[in-house]
């Protein structure tokens, strides 16, 4: 029986390639035959070069950890040969992706199967136990095989990523539907992984089941841009609102605030309000950008237009000669005035932002 091959070059099985590399050249150099003149140096030396030439790897060395020193019998899409079933429809917006082996999602909407023993669902009468002896030979087999990790897309709104919280969820396999309770984390972020353990394919010969990872895949809000835990959102401003400034409300995925408006400011000046952003459970919770959208009255009343009027022939401003105000200034990010907490009033909060141009801390 072949010795193990991390054992051969004395290392432990999470060791890094640098690891590998530094222990493979000590080694030769012990054992390289124009070195040493022990009779036995030679097979050592030859047994070395093979546990490196293996390990080095990537792929090998997944199938060796796998599957032992049966690997070398395993072909090429084992894994897509033992996930070859899986094509049920359904779930709950996203397919199931094998990790590890046992698994290759149908697309968009697909299901799961259950790598478990016996007849797969899917498989067509193919006897799963019949496809991995032939893979290592009745008598090849080394004991239990584990479950393959399963993925499948959560999708979220803002909203309910921002809070959090218990979900029931309902996913369509192969063999019928299952059902979950899901425990989110508040303010999970798009891409991040929710693990269900022992809830993905069923291992083999007695092997533990392997994971069932949920990837959270936030749903294109109307209102909401998100950007790692940052969220941009747009403040719509009237002319005078933006030229006089004033205190406007604004709405968060965690409810309405109120932002203090600078005088002077101009369509794309951002305000930053620290902290409303995504939460974080595990350190600084992101921040929320409310972006200034000045819009004029599509069906301006006589009373408007006119005071308008005025403002034109009275008024030496003109945008495109040049000239800036204050708030015109919309790059960079500049600190802002200290934030004004005032009472709640049905999840309101009142924010204050700074004068200067650019993004505004608050």
């Amino acid at each position: 029986m072949a010795r193990d091959y991390y054992e051969v070059l004395g290392v432990s099985r999470d060791a890094d390639a640098a690891e590998l590399q530094q222990a493979f050249r000590r080694l030769a150099r012990e054992n390289h035959p124009d070195v040493n003149k022990d009779p036995a140096a030679e097979e050592r030396f030859k047994e070395i070069n093979e546990a490196y030439s293996v390990l080095e790897d990537p792929e090998s060395r997944r199938k060796y950890d796998r599957f032992g020193e049966n690997w070398r019998h395993v072909p090429d899409d084992w894994e897509e040969r033992v996930g070859a079933g899986a094509r049920a429809g359904g779930g709950f917006g996203g397919g199931f992706r094998g990790r590890g082996g046992g698994f290759r999602s149908g697309g968009y909407g697909a299901g799961f199967g259950d790598t478990g023993g016996g007849v797969y669902e899917g498989f067509e009468g193919i006897d799963i136990e019949d496809l991995l002896g032939g893979m290592f030979g009745r008598r090849g087999r080394t004991g239990p095989v584990a479950g393959a990790d399963q993925e499948a897309e959560l999708p979220l709104t803002v909203e309910e990523a921002y809070r959090g919280g218990r979900r029931g969820v309902t996913l369509n396999t192969a063999s019928g539907s299952r059902n979950y309770t899901v425990n989110i984390p508040a303010g999970v972020t798009d891409g991040q992984r929710i693990r269900l353990a022992g809830e993905g394919g069923r291992g083999l010969g007695g092997g533990p089941p392997g994971d069932l990872y949920l990837i959270v895949k936030l749903i294109p809000h109307p209102r909401f841009r998100v950007e790692g835990r940052d969220i941009t959102t747009d403040l719509l401003l009237a002319p005078w609102e933006a030229a006089l400034g004033g205190t406007v409300p604004v709405t968060t995925p965690g409810g309405e605030t109120k932002v203090t408006v600078p005088a002077g400011s101009s369509t794309g000046r951002r305000l930053r309000l620290r902290g409303e952003g995504m939460p974080n459970q595990h350190g600084r919770p992101g921040d929320l950008y409310a972006e200034i959208k000045i819009v004029v009255p599509p069906r301006p009343t006589d009373r408007e237009r006119e005071l308008f009027s005025e403002l034109a022939a009275t008024s030496t401003f003109d945008p495109r000669r040049g000239q800036t105000t204050r708030g015109d200034t919309t790059s960079g990010e500049e600190p802002g005035g200290d934030t004004k907490r005032g009472g709640r009033r049905g999840g309101s909060r009142r924010r204050s932002a700074g004068a200067s141009g650019g993004t505004d801390s608050t």
